[in-house]
């Protein structure tokens, strides 16, 4: 894993995320995978922007997210690129539910506990604070319904 200055060609964001950092800088991460070992990289090269960096990706999925995630350092935001998409949070204590389709999009509070459902096939893009992340697996229904405690803290 390693960022890259000065891209000039396509990035594909579904492979290679975009890690926005201060000075307005945007750096395509190389060799990116959501493996504990990266994230760790990841992390260790952009802990100087702090609460200021952002990821940018493109997922596909379908079906139900596997786990419960948060981030403590600034909100998310998530963009339904196509498909159906339901974004599930804990804000404030109250379970709060949005449902997203193409061009549409909604911001996760800061430390609220949230996942992301596909309704069959679809892509969402997210812009996203990594400093503090943590993650869950996903045992149940709603954001207080899980087991164990929170995974490490990763972006």
């Amino acid at each position: 894993m390693r960022l890259v200055d000065h891209e000039r060609n396509a990035i594909d964001l579904r492979t290679t995320p975009v890690h926005l950092g201060l000075g307005s800088s945007a750096r395509p991460i190389e060799g990116f995978a959501w493996d504990p070992e990266v994230l760790q990289a990841y992390s260790a090269a952009v802990a100087a922007d702090g609460a200021e960096g952002r990821m940018v990706t493109v997922i596909d999925d379908d079906g139900p997210g596997d786990h419960w995630e948060r981030h403590p350092s600034g909100e998310e935001m998530v963009v339904c690129l196509s498909g159906s998409v339901t974004v599930t949070r804990d804000v404030d204590g109250v379970t709060d539910r949005v449902v997203l389709g193409p061009g549409e999009a909604t911001v996760n509070p800061a430390g609220a506990w949230h996942a992301v459902d596909m309704a069959g096939p679809g892509t969402i893009l997210t812009i996203t604070p990594g400093l503090g992340t943590e993650h869950r697996p996903r045992t149940g229904t709603g954001p207080t319904d899980h087991a164990g405690t929170p995974g490490p803290q990763t972006p």
